[in-house]
């Protein structure tokens, strides 16, 4: 049987299937948007949006409406792929690679990786960009937060990251939850698999200043940085491209306090901190 064609010619996305999905689910129940929302404890206006495509939603709703109508991890595994719809299509490709790296160096100049903060740090951060709603705040949060799984998967990937003192010395707005951020790095370098350095000032001017890196190796050996900025995003996947930023990550790293130099520094910091 040939496969059916969309009306339009185009295939449909992940975010339109999980939509569909969602409405048919509600239509063969019989329930109302009010029921629903009764049922799920969530907004109905909310729940009317994933029905509409207008948001796809934080992986505990979706799991909320799973559980009511019986469907498993159905709908979460659609939201899984659609949430890539999220992140703009040339970071795509990155997170393929992110995916299935076993090893991965990170320097971030001016704010904590995305791997690191939590959940208040990047709300705080994506509020810069001045979202209409909490709704539209709460998709591209839950997005961050699923990419952590990286982390905590059976194998996770073994993380090295150099901080700038510059992004320690750029507290959030509500001390406390600057206080948790902090808490939350400390906590992070117990994990067997994290490693984390401070970069201090005193070392002076280096290659890498200004923006952030990272670099992804895969299991079979080969490797790819990603080079962004506040405004721009470029993946290398030239090895010996790949192999000049690793020099560089790497005098970064020479210049760097110890480990355990650099949790000494985030105590004190988080002491100075203290009203």
């Amino acid at each position: 049987m040939p496969a059916r064609k969309s009306v339009s010619g185009r295939k449909p996305s992940a975010r339109l299937l999980l939509a569909a999905e969602v409405a048919r689910l509600r239509e063969e129940s019989g329930k109302s948007l009010g029921q629903l929302a009764d049922e799920t404890t969530y907004d109905r206006t909310y729940l009317h949006k994933l029905e509409t495509g207008v948001r796809i939603g934080s992986p505990e709703v979706i799991a909320a409406l799973d559980k009511v109508y019986g469907t498993g991890e159905r709908l979460v595994m659609l939201w899984e792929l659609a949430r890539e719809d999220v992140f703009p299509d040339k970071y795509k490709r990155f997170m393929e690679l992110e995916a299935t790296a076993t090893v991965r160096y990170e320097y971030s100049a001016a704010t904590v990786p995305g791997l690191l903060q939590t959940e208040a740090y990047m709300r705080e951060q994506l509020l810069t960009a001045r979202p209409r709603d909490d709704d539209e705040l709460d998709e591209p949060v839950a997005a961050r937060l699923s990419r952590r799984e990286v982390l905590t998967r059976d194998a996770p990937v073994d993380l090295r990251v150099i901080l700038d003192e510059a992004v320690l010395r750029r507290p959030m707005i509500d001390p406390t939850d600057w206080r948790d951020q902090l808490t939350h790095l400390l906590s992070m370098t117990e994990r067997p698999t994290v490693t984390l350095q401070v970069l201090p000032f005193a070392p002076g001017l280096q290659h890498l200043l200004g923006g952030s890196l990272t670099i992804l190796w895969q299991p079979d050996g080969s490797s790819a940085a990603y080079l962004e900025s506040s405004a721009h995003g470029e993946l290398v996947e030239n090895a010996a491209d790949v192999e000049h930023l690793r020099l560089s990550y790497d005098r970064l790293r020479d210049s760097a306090l110890s480990p355990r130099e650099s949790v000494a520094l985030i105590r004190r910091m988080m002491e100075d901190s203290t009203p």
